[in-house]
């Protein structure tokens, strides 16, 4: 007798803020406070790291947007992308989450470093920035540090070891290039900042506190 496979239920997903919908977003810088903290830049240039290195230096509590939207949603990222109809679907959906963490008016999340995604000022992202007092920095470093530090991940959110040959090697240079200069216009919306050329991850979080101690005098 054939055995029939029944395809297992798409989870549903909550009910995304009506207010994330339709974004008209307003070229103009946010509102700086040391009471929450958003860290955007282009992919690999350190957000997660650095941003959980400044908030043990902070006291706060540290999100890294991507975990949280997975853990929200219980599913990996690039899953969680192919169930919406298009990538700003899938966008409006992360934001939801994001707003949750960042409109939260408990103290662990007044007081906290968020590390956004590449697109944190764009889209409705940038739509729960302006809605949300917090300084925003973009981290900045030269594309050859940043593709020393790609990490490439399965469909699973699981890192993969991969050694890059010279090709790819100038193929994601072009690419991380390529997204720096995408990037740039909606970057100036950005409170500060930060180049950490040349710097680890303790010293790139304590540039960036000094910054922060710098600018609120």
């Amino acid at each position: 007798m054939a055995q029939t496979q029944t395809q297992p239920e798409t989870p549903l997903l909550p009910q995304i803020s009506p207010e994330l919908v339709n974004v008209r977003s307003q070229n103009r810088k946010t509102e700086p406070t040391t009471s929450r903290i958003f860290l955007t830049g282009v992919c690999c240039v350190g957000k997660t790291a650095i941003g959980a290195q400044l908030a043990d230096l902070l006291g706060y509590r540290f999100y890294d947007l991507d975990h949280e939207v997975e853990a929200f949603y219980k599913l990996p990222i690039e899953r969680l992308q192919r169930q919406h109809e298009s990538m700003n679907d899938f966008r409006i959906a992360a934001a939801n989450v994001f707003e949750h963490i960042s409109l939260n008016q408990t103290r662990q999340s007044h007081h906290c470093v968020v590390a956004l995604l590449p697109r944190g000022l764009m889209d409705a992202y940038w739509k729960v920035v302006r809605r949300t007092k917090a300084t925003t920095v973009v981290i900045q470093d030269k594309p050859e540090n940043i593709l020393n530090r790609l990490t490439c991940f399965d469909i699973d959110s699981r890192p993969m070891t991969k050694t890059l040959s010279a090709r790819e090697r100038r193929l994601y240079l072009k690419e991380i290039k390529a997204d720096i200069s995408y990037f740039r216009r909606s970057y100036n919306r950005a409170t500060m900042f930060v180049d950490i050329s040349g710097l680890n991850i303790e010293e790139s979080a304590g540039k960036i506190k000094a910054e922060l101690d710098a600018g609120f005098k």
